[in-house]
C-alpha cells in the first residue's frame, strides 16, 4: 500500500502542502551530481569554519549556518554546546516503497545534508516498536525536513526517528492512538520530542473530551519522566485541520473551514510553535526582520497559498494555564503558539535528498521547519544546563516578560494569520509587541535564551 501522505508528493518544483499541510515546501529542485566533499574548511572543535553562502539551485532558502547565525546558535556551537549527550525524538510517518525523488533513503539523504554543508555526521537511531520494520529508513519530504533541522541546529545531538504506522493520519481515531503511543515510548528514547505531521491529531473540534484527556494524560506522564515536548501549531492560520485531513486537501470532500486550533499544540503542556517570515543576510546569516507567516509572505505560485499562515488563536478544549496568566492578549482559554520561527515557503529551509549518485537541494517551510528548530534549541539548552529541563513552558513565559526579552528573543510585531478558502474567510489575528495568537513570543535569540532557560 502507497501511505496516502505520498498522495501530496512534490513534483520537481515542489509547491504543494505535503501531508497534514503541517510542512510546506515550494521551489525547482536542482540536482546536483555528487563530487565529493564541498571546498571550504570543516566543522572545527571550537565551532563553524564555513562561509554562510547557499547551495547553487537552493535559491533564497537558508542554510544550517545561516539559521545558526541568524537565531543566535553560532556563539554556542562555537563553546561546544551542540547537543552532544542530548537525544531528540521526532515521530515520523513509515514509508513502504523506496520511490526518488518522492521517497529516499533517510542515510543517504543525511550524508549529502552533512557533506554538503560540512557538517558532523548525523547520529542516528531508529525506533519500529510502534510500526514494525519493513523499509524502515525510507523517508518522504516531511520525515527529511524535521531530521535535518534538527541536526542543523544540534548537530552533535542524537537523532532517534520513532516510526508510527503510515495510517496514523487516516482519521483521528488513529491520530490520537498514534499520539498517544508515541508520547508514551518518547520519555525512554529522548528527553525532546519534536512534532511536526506524525503525531498531530487535527482540530480540537474533531476530538471527544474523552480523546483529549487521554492524549493530556499521555503528555502528563511523558513531562513528569522530563520530556519536553515541541508541536507545530499548523499552517493554515486561524483556521483548525478538518477531521479528514486526506480527503479534504486531495478534493475527495469540500474543504468546510472552522476558525479553531489543533491539538497537540493546544495542549498546555505542550511547547507549540508557529510560523515566521525571516529576512536574514545572506551573506553572513545576521537577522535582519522577521514577519508572521501569512498570506503577504506565501509563494504566490503556491497552489495552496491562500491558506497558507501560522497557526493561532484560542483553545475551546483547555484554559488558560498558569503561566500564561495576566499576559496581554489572553483570556480564559488557553493561547497558541507559545513561540515561533521561520516557516515562509517564500525562502525556506534547505533540504538535501539523495538517491546516491545524484543530490537534490530543495527550499522548504512550514511550522514543520519551526518545531524542530525550536527543539534543537530546547537539546541545546538541556546540554548546556546539564539536566533534562522537561516542561519549558512556565520559563520561556517568565523570561519573556522579563528584562531580557528583548535580547533572548526577536519580537515579531507586524503580519497575520487570515487564511482564506474561497469564498470563504477566516479572519485572524495580527501579530504585535509581546506575545501574539500568531508568533508567540516571537523566535529565538539562542545566544541569550539558551542560558536563560539553563538557569530556570
Amino acid at each position: 500500500m502507497i501511505p496516502r501522505s505520498r498522495l501530496l508528493a512534490p513534483a520537481t518544483v515542489l509547491c504543494v502542502v505535503a501531508t497534514m499541510a503541517l510542512a510546506t515546501a515550494c521551489s525547482s529542485s536542482v540536482s546536483r551530481p555528487q563530487a565529493g566533499p564541498a571546498s571550504g574548511p570543516a566543522r572545527s572543535a571550537n565551532g563553524p569554519a564555513r562561509s554562510a553562502s547557499g547551495p547553487a539551485g537552493c535559491g533564497s532558502c537558508y542554510t544550517p549556518q545561516q539559521l545558526e547565525a541568524a537565531y543566535g546558535v553560532q556563539p554556542l556551537l562555537r563553546r561546544g554546546i551542540d547537543g552532544h549527550g542530548e537525544t531528540v525524538v521526532l515521530p515520523e510517518l513509515a514509508e513502504t516503497r523506496l520511490d526518488p525523488p518522492l521517497v529516499t533513503d533517510m542515510r543517504q539523504d543525511m550524508a549529502a545534508f552533512d557533506e554538503m554543508f560540512h557538517l558532523p555526521g548525523a547520529r542516528l537511531r531508529l525506533d519500529t516498536a510502534l510500526a514494525g520494520a519493513s523499509s524502515p529508513w525510507l523517508a518522504f519530504g516531511e520525515e527529511v525536513l524535521d531530521v535535518e533541522l534538527v541536526h542543523a541546529l544540534a548537530p552533535d545531538a542524537t537523532l532517534v526517528i520513532l516510526l508510527l504506522p503510515s495510517t496514523s493520519l487516516d482519521n483521528t481515531p488513529d491520530a490520537v492512538a498514534a499520539a498517544v503511543a508515541d508520547l508514551r515510548l518518547g520519555p525512554a528514547l529522548g528527553s525532546v520530542m519534536s512534532i511536526s505531521a506524525a503525531g498531530q491529531i487535527g482540530g480540537e473540534h474533531c476530538v471527544s473530551r474523552a480523546q483529549a484527556d487521554r492524549v493530556n494524560e499521555a503528555l502528563r506522564a511523558a513531562v513528569d519522566r522530563g520530556m519536553t515536548v515541541v508541536a507545530a501549531s499548523g499552517d493554515i492560520g486561524a483556521a483548525a485541520y478538518q477531521c479528514d485531513v486526506y480527503s479534504a486537501l486531495t478534493g475527495t470532500v469540500p474543504v468546510t473551514p472552522v476558525k479553531g486550533v489543533s491539538l497537540l499544540a493546544s495542549d498546555p503542556l505542550v511547547l507549540g510553535a508557529g510560523g515566521t517570515s525571516l529576512t536574514a543576510s545572506h551573506a553572513t546569516g545576521a537577522w535582519i526582520s522577521e514577519t508572521a507567516w501569512g498570506l503577504a509572505s506565501g509563494n504566490p505560485g503556491n497552489s495552496g497559498g491562500s491558506f497558507q499562515a501560522s497557526g493561532g488563536g484560542f483553545s475551546q478544549l483547555f484554559a488558560r494555564p498558569a503561566y500564561q496568566a495576566d499576559v496581554p492578549g489572553i483570556g480564559a482559554a488557553r493561547g497558541v503558539p507559545d513561540v515561533s520561527a521561520d516557516a515562509s515557503d517564500r525562502t525556506g529551509v534547505a533540504v538535501v535528498f539523495s538517491s546516491g549518485t545524484q543530490d537534490t537541494v530543495q527550499s522548504h517551510g512550514g511550522t514543520s521547519a519551526s518545531a524542530p528548530i525550536w527543539a534543537a534549541l530546547i537539546a541545546l539548552a538541556d546540554q548546556y544546563a546539564g539536566r533534562h529541563l522537561g516542561f519549558i513552558n512556565p520559563a520561556i513565559y517568565q523570561i519573556a516578560r522579563g528584562p531580557h526579552y528583548h535580547q533572548a528573543f526577536h519580537d515579531i510585531t507586524t503580519g497575520n494569520n487570515t487564511v482564506q478558502f474561497p469564498p470563504t474567510t477566516i479572519t485572524g489575528y495580527q501579530a504585535g509587541p509581546g506575545w501574539d495568537p500568531v508568533t508567540g513570543w516571537g523566535s529565538p535569540n539562542a545566544q541569550v535564551l539558551v542560558p536563560l532557560l539553563a538557569s530556570h
